[in-house]
């Protein structure tokens, strides 16, 4: 096994013969070096795993010293050693990504805690996930098998959420699989729960029902609005819980979350029946039956979210609301950019609504470009192309403005998604709806037993094109796929991002108020 190969510079290096023999002695190999221009030498010459760095050293300084380390290397952590703990020189090192920093006299087991802290970091880090997880496993399962109300399958989505991005941490590979194998069977526990329980929240009376898309203005956004502030309300259109909890990581030093919740999408999870009843305040229904200049049904071929303006307006009519408002929807960079260019007039408002269509633009061309599938392959590479694109997104850009004006925002989302795994065959007409999570339409064949069916779309305020309509939507992780070329589509559809239907992923998900730090 190679030895762990470590630079030493510091201009007494005669006073670090005691810890070089220390270290020797541990089985690490250390080469000592006296100044700056010698150490970038040495660092273009031989591959090291760390470096101890004297801040203060004649000639060159070990912060310019350490600027020219990573002119030359970026991947070898250095250890800042110092005389003094004055703030400046630690905000410099720090800046300058330092991966520790030790005030002298530093002793041997000091600089010995350095190097485990460092290198062994990924082993300790996989040790202490994998520990923690296997102690939850059993307290998850148990979540799972008790789960019987909207509130216990939000209580354990977040967990596994939670394991998800921590288990991303360790190399161990197989904790994930064990976990994904708990999120498979959690997913059909709750497309049961929500096939016994979805139409009763429609019922006249019913009380004990999750909050909804219809409700989500009058319950978690309008309450928030302050006529001596703006608020923002950001919606972005496809995006997951767990894409959420990665965004929101990287809001630090800008926002701070004070409310996160879970709510339930309404059925068809899509953008066409989830958005709209967002905005409208109403369910599809409704929408349809008070304002059918507006409703576009699944066979019509115009744009089905083309009057959120309208929706939102009618909603503020309804309940007596007079709030000054802007509505922008936003598919490209450069239409963030003429957003963010006049932010100014925006905050003139009381709320201000912004949707973002990049997740959702995603999503769909992962399924049509074989290159996007590769780089989201799963579901952590997704989530890692979502933190990407809004890290160098307009969004991120329009939150530093509103931080530096103390405007608060919420955001949400209309729809999950899932990665669908088990084609499930059907026959339908040709008037039947083409998403493949689920399926409206009049002479549709399938087995009711691999489905949610809706023989009765009223009764979940779901309008219908003709007298037989129903609707029916696919489980967990399965797709609906016609019998006509059903192997080539069965194939060409497996493993990609699609949504409609009912899983967690495409149900329950995020809305969080944000104030700036």
């Amino acid at each position: 096994m190679r030895k762990i190969r470590i630079l030493w510079t510091d201009d007494e290096v005669e006073a670090l013969k005691p810890h070089i023999f220390f270290l020797e002695e541990k089985g690490y190999e250390i080469d000592t070096c006296s100044n700056g221009t010698d150490t970038i030498d040495l660092v273009r010459q031989n591959t090291y795993d760390l470096i101890f760095l004297d801040e203060n050293m004649p000639g060159i300084s070990g912060i310019e010293t350490l600027r020219l380390i990573r002119e030359v290397r970026t991947d070898i952590p250095v250890v800042m050693i110092t005389k003094s703990d004055e703030e400046d020189i630690m905000e410099a090192a720090i800046g300058s990504e330092i991966a520790d920093y030790l005030i002298k006299p530093v002793k041997p087991k000091q600089v010995l805690l350095a190097i485990k802290k460092i290198l062994d970091q990924r082993r300790l880090i996989t040790e202490k996930t994998t520990t923690d997880y296997r102690q939850e496993f059993s307290r998850i399962t148990s979540m799972i098998s008790s789960a019987a109300s909207y509130s216990d399958w939000t209580e354990l989505y977040r967990k596994i959420v939670f394991w998800e991005a921590e288990l991303e941490k360790s190399s161990d590979p197989g904790m994930a699989e064990i976990l994904k194998l708990q999120e498979n069977e959690a997913n059909v526990l709750f497309s049961k729960f929500m096939i016994n329980n979805y139409l009763n929240w429609f019922k006249p009376g019913c009380t004990d029902k999750p909050l909804q898309s219809p409700d989500l203005f009058s319950k978690k956004i309008f309450p928030h609005v302050d006529r001596h502030k703006p608020l923002f309300f950001i919606l972005i259109d496809n995006l997951r819980y767990d894409q959420w909890r990665t965004i929101s990581a990287e809001l630090s030093g800008l926002y701070r979350v004070i409310e996160e919740d879970l709510y339930y999408s309404i059925l068809p999870t899509v953008t066409q029946f989830s958005r709209n009843a967002i905005f409208a305040g109403m369910m599809p229904s409704l929408i349809a039956e008070k304002m059918p200049e507006y409703w576009i049904n699944d066979d019509e071929e115009e744009g089905k979210n083309m009057h959120e303006e309208e929706f939102f307006k009618n909603m503020q009519l309804r309940k007596g609301l007079d709030y000054k408002w802007s509505y922008n929807k936003i598919s490209s960079n450069l239409e963030g950019k003429k957003v963010n260019d006049k932010v100014h007039s925006l905050l003139e408002n009381d709320i201000n609504i912004l949707v973002f269509n990049f997740v959702d633009m995603l999503s769909h061309a992962r399924t049509e470009i074989g290159l996007i599938r590769d780089l989201a392959k799963d579901e952590s590479a997704y989530r890692s192309l979502t933190r990407s694109w809004f890290l160098h997104s307009s969004l991120l850009e329009l939150l530093k403005i509103l931080a530096s004006h103390s405007i608060k925002v919420i955001f949400s989302t209309d729809h999950g998604t899932i990665r669908v795994q088990n084609p499930v065959k059907i026959v339908g007409d040709r008037r039947t709806s083409s998403n493949l999570r689920y399926k409206m339409g009049r002479n549709l064949d399938y087995d009711p037993k691999k489905v949610f069916e809706l023989k009765d779309p009223e009764k979940a305020m779901l309008p219908k094109t003709n007298i037989s309509s129903r609707y029916i939507f696919a489980l967990n992780k399965d797709y609906l796929v016609y019998q006509n070329n059903y192997n080539h589509f069965a194939a060409y559809y497996k493993d990609t991002f699609q949504h409609g239907g009912i899983s967690m992923q495409e149900v329950l998900l995020p809305v969080a108020y944000l104030e700036p730090v």
